[in-house]
């Protein structure tokens, strides 16, 4: 889920998006049909202890229709405590859901899942997270009839982490597909997924399964492993292998596909116009790898794609995409969850109260984070009592709901504790672990004359300047402070001038005034458009004359538009960790060993590549 969007990236000519996805399409001509795990191993859903459902059948058959409808919504809540928030996040709850705390939510709609965000107070520290899932674990055993909660979050790490620090940030995908290992990927899920645990959270709604072929997308973008359809896949299933060894549910997202569009779904309906053949060479490898690996649910996508729905509904609303392509030709049997129903995506068409039942009958099992949900939750009741939906169909969906949360772990004991979380989040093995994992992920793109790394002999006093957008989980930054205080403390005498992702002329006129202080400057870029101020900033350090490095904090596409760097790197992420790992590329206190896993194209000739993917330079 994405439910706070990110800044857009740059526009791209449609001519770059076709050459990327006529490429990213050669990539992957030789894809299988269903790609397995290492040695060829296949990998499936984990099988139900015997007699499983009949004990969940006849759990479903005490519910009532309230109940059971409930059960079917996933939603936030504002607040650290399940009954005691803070007076200004009651009051938000009782502005927009009608109760005043997370135990009050559940005694009134029955819901079945709770999704964290930091925006919403849920997420201070790791022992308030354990305290405020054990809070909602006791008022789902208050119900009448006691059903445990799953509770979620979006943490994908890199760009999009709903907690911060203390637990362990690690790079995210687009990163760790720069670092080229499988092993570093499902150690990642295998870790975090642990310290989520440990805080009472059972679902994240990772790994990105999206195939960026679009460097124009302004929602995916790094999230994703890159634009080659086959390593995203391999990627993918060890992300799914390393949370659910950890006991969390994963979750692939955005199906079909939200690799290839320019709009936002956030703001507005994305149209993806892959043909069929083409969504089954680029789009379906990751999510058929994702099934193939025992995935625990799959989100869906508020995308249109024609060439499988002509009525032009979002594939969150298209049973032809939910029920035809994903239950019927991939065989998933697992549970599909939306992606935020407050997205105008999905709302563009629709009430808030028909969006759910459109959702249900297309084939989705969990409907998350209704704007209204009150509205919602009726819609679905009155769909029900008139014979739109048919009350068997809701005991399937919630079959598949209580199965998860079965294998989970939730109905044997869904409770956590601070020893838990003292055992597991923040650990010095796990810190010291990302920031192994975030050693091998820096790209280095260009080094003329061999200018990197940076002597502290010969430039020993370094300015950093440039773009210090706001940290994913709220905790570290500022990117430039960051890459001073690691570059002084490996042996360089270094300021920070943040001059953000928009300079001004008197901010680009106060660098180069810094800069004649200094021996060199490292200039972070954030999405470099053609009219970004940036390239007016980079161009007014390089005409100095004194050694520039620049280095890429989000897309590693912004050296296209940058002329005569003699030294770029790319981090794909503004986080700690990846920060760290690239001023130590800088100084010279590690190798440069990540790989493009992206193509970077020409600002002037968008058909042409300037870098492929794969490319990746070393001392």
């Amino acid at each position: 889920m994405h439910s706070r969007r990110q800044p857009h990236s740059r526009p791209h000519s449609h001519s770059r998006r076709t050459v990327l996805t006529a490429a990213a399409a050669a990539a992957a001509a030789a894809a299988t049909a269903g790609p397995a795990g290492p040695a060829g191993t296949a990998y499936a859903a984990p099988a139900a202890p015997r007699g499983s459902h009949d004990r969940l059948r006849a759990l479903i058959a005490r519910m009532s229709l309230e109940e059971k409808v409930g059960q079917l919504f996933v939603m936030r809540v504002y607040g650290h405590s399940a009954t005691a928030p803070d007076p200004a996040d009651a009051e938000s709850n009782r502005k927009e859901i009608g109760v005043s705390n997370a135990a009050e939510l559940i005694a009134k709609y029955h819901v079945g899942g709770i999704i964290y965000f930091a925006w919403a107070h849920n997420t201070r520290d790791p022992h308030q997270i354990a305290d405020l899932s054990n809070g909602i674990q006791k008022a789902g055993a208050a119900q009448r009839v006691p059903v445990p909660l799953l509770i979620a979050t979006d943490q994908e790490h890199g760009i999009v982490a709903r907690i911060g620090a203390p637990a362990t940030l690690f790079p995210g995908a687009m990163a760790l597909a720069a670092g080229g290992s499988r092993e570093d990927v499902e150690t990642v899920g295998r870790l975090s997924g642990a310290e989520l645990y440990a805080m009472g959270i059972r679902q994240d709604y990772a790994p990105d399964a999206d195939v960026n072929v679009n460097p124009a997308n302004p929602v995916i973008g790094v999230r994703s492993f890159g634009a080659d359809p086959r390593a995203v896949a391999r990627y993918v299933a060890a992300q799914v292998r390393g949370y659910q060894a950890a006991g969390v549910a994963a979750t692939a997202k955005h199906f079909p596909g939200h690799g290839d569009t320019d709009t936002d779904s956030h703001v507005g309906l994305p149209y993806i116009h892959h043909t069929a053949e083409e969504w089954e060479r680029l789009d379906a490898p990751p999510f058929r790898a994702a099934i193939a690996a025992g995935i625990d649910s799959i989100m869906t996508a508020h995308i249109v794609v024609p060439a499988f729905d002509k009525s032009e509904d979002p594939a969150t609303l298209s049973r032809p995409i939910l029920t035809g392509i994903l239950r019927e030709r991939l065989g998933y049997k697992g549970v599909v969850v939306t992606d935020s129903l407050g997205m105008e995506g999905v709302r563009k068409k629709y009430g808030d109260d028909r969006v759910a039942v459109l959702a249900l009958k297309a084939g989705v099992d969990q409907l998350l984070n209704p704007p209204n949900l009150k509205a919602a939750y009726d819609g679905v009741l009155t769909a029900v009592d008139r014979g739109e939906i048919r009350e068997p169909e809701l005991d399937e969906k919630l079959l598949r709901i209580l199965a998860l949360k079965e294998r989970r772990g939730l109905f044997a004991n869904p409770y956590t504790s601070h020893r838990a979380v003292d055992r597991t989040v923040g650990t010095r093995r796990h810190l010291k672990t990302a920031d192994r994992i975030a050693d091998r992920t820096t790209t280095l793109l260009v080094n003329e004359g061999g200018l990197l790394p940076l002597s502290r002999r010969r430039t020993r006093r370094v300015l950093v300047v440039g773009a210090d957008p706001a940290a994913p989980s709220g905790t570290g930054g500022p990117p430039t402070g960051v890459l001073a205080r690691t570059l002084g403390e490996l042996g360089f005498t270094t300021t920070a001038l943040s001059t953000g992702s928009a300079p001004t002329q008197a901010q680009t006129d106060a660098a180069v005034a810094a800069l004649a202080e200094h021996d060199a400057v490292v200039v972070a870029t954030y999405n470099v458009t053609a009219a970004s101020p940036q390239r007016k900033l980079v161009r007014a350090l390089l005409d100095s004359g004194k050694p520039v490095v620049q280095l890429a904090i989000r897309n590693p596409y912004d050296i296209a538009q940058l002329d005569g760097v003699q030294a770029a790197l790319a981090s794909c992420s503004w986080t700690d960790v990846e920060l760290r790992a690239a001023a130590r590329v800088i100084a010279g206190r590690r190798e440069p060993k990540g790989r493009l896993p992206v193509p970077v194209m020409r600002a002037d000739a968008p058909g042409s590549e300037l870098f492929p993917i794969g490319h990746g330079l070393s001392y």
